[in-house]
């Protein structure tokens, strides 16, 4: 067994796929899920441009149907898997992939729907460790209840979270506890504790709505709040953070109901930026910010109105899986 220590990277290295679940519960897009299975598709197609991405069914018939919604997709980059799901929020269901020098691991935190939020939860529980087999790599259940979307990472040893997400599921935790678990699972050893939601997250202010890593001790953030409370922190490295602001949407709503759209939910397949665009005037500003900021990477708008009306966007239900050999 290596002692080299393990490491969890950025999102911005190489990937070798990209896992997802197609959409399929009603009560999570009432009555737009065929809207948001189009949305799906055009999300999925803008990956598979870039990468393998792996597709979570329910089962035969199912894959029947998402293949024929899929018929634009590159050819050969589209995988379909037969696995039941609850929901497709694969940031937070699927596993947390890290590496050391044993290669791949799959970290399968706790899952418990968000609080407990939207029962039932028990084949969503079940998602990383099949994600795993099905990825052929190590997979390591631990005992904290977190959520893929409730950790953003550099690679390099500095991980942020806001505490309303990570404290609030592990209430019988101290904050330096949790520092020790992520320094032992992940390799983090610097972790930044941000307070904030976007208006209408029902996660309870999961980091990938609010700050994203966009290079090594550069960070973009959703609001001029968060904006003063990076200013001044330092990573792992100890360099301080160079921060830039993200435009925000226009408040969205449906039915009555405040929705999560940000722009920070953009995913980062190899050598692009997928963004989701709401049909609004910022979506243009937003395009261009992103674009100054990955300047290696084609930025790629996808339509994501309907999606977020199951308050998530593009991030929240995409997972890479690294490549094996990636380094910091």
């Amino acid at each position: 067994m290596t002692t080299e220590r393990r490491r969890f990277p950025a999102e911005y290295e190489p990937h070798a796929a990209t896992w997802v679940g197609w959409p399929h519960n009603v009560e999570t897009w009432p009555g737009c899920l065929e809207a948001a299975e189009r949305e799906f598709a055009g999300l999925v197609c803008a990956i598979a441009e870039c990468e393998l991405v792996n597709v979570l069914v329910r089962d035969s018939a199912h894959a029947q149907h998402v293949r024929g919604l899929l018929a634009a997709a590159p050819s050969g980059r589209v995988a379909l898997h037969e696995v039941p799901t609850d929901d497709s929020w694969l940031r937070d269901t699927g596993p947390t992939f890290a590496v050391d020098g044993d290669g791949l691991l799959a970290i399968d935190w706790i899952f418990d729907a968000w609080g407990g939020k939207y029962p039932p939860w028990e084949r969503d529980a079940k998602v990383a460790e099949r994600v795993a087999e099905l990825a052929g790599v190590r997979h390591l259940a631990v005992p904290l209840v977190l959520e893929g979307g409730a950790i953003e990472g550099d690679g390099a040893g500095t991980l942020m979270v806001t505490r309303t997400s990570v404290l609030g599921r592990n209430r019988s935790l101290a904050q330096n506890e949790i520092e020790l678990q992520f320094e032992e699972l992940l390799g983090a050893t610097r972790t930044i504790w941000l307070d904030g939601e976007v208006e209408g997250d029902d996660t309870d202010g999961h980091i990938d709505n609010l700050a994203r890593f966009v290079a090594p001790g550069r960070v973009a953030c959703a609001s001029a709040a968060l904006r003063e409370q990076l200013e001044g922190q330092y990573d792992a490295r100890g360099r301080v953070l160079e921060v830039v602001q993200l435009p925000s949407p226009p408040p969205l709503e449906a039915d009555g109901l405040p929705l999560p759209a940000s722009y920070l939910n953009f995913y980062l397949p190899n050598g692009a930026v997928v963004v989701p665009c709401f049909g609004v005037p910022s979506d243009v500003q937003a395009l261009d910010q992103l674009a100054k900021l990955f300047p290696g990477r084609r930025t790629v708008g996808v339509s994501a109105r309907t999606l977020v009306r199951g308050f998530g966007g593009p991030h929240c239900l995409t997972q890479q899986q690294p490549a094996a050999d990636t380094r910091a």
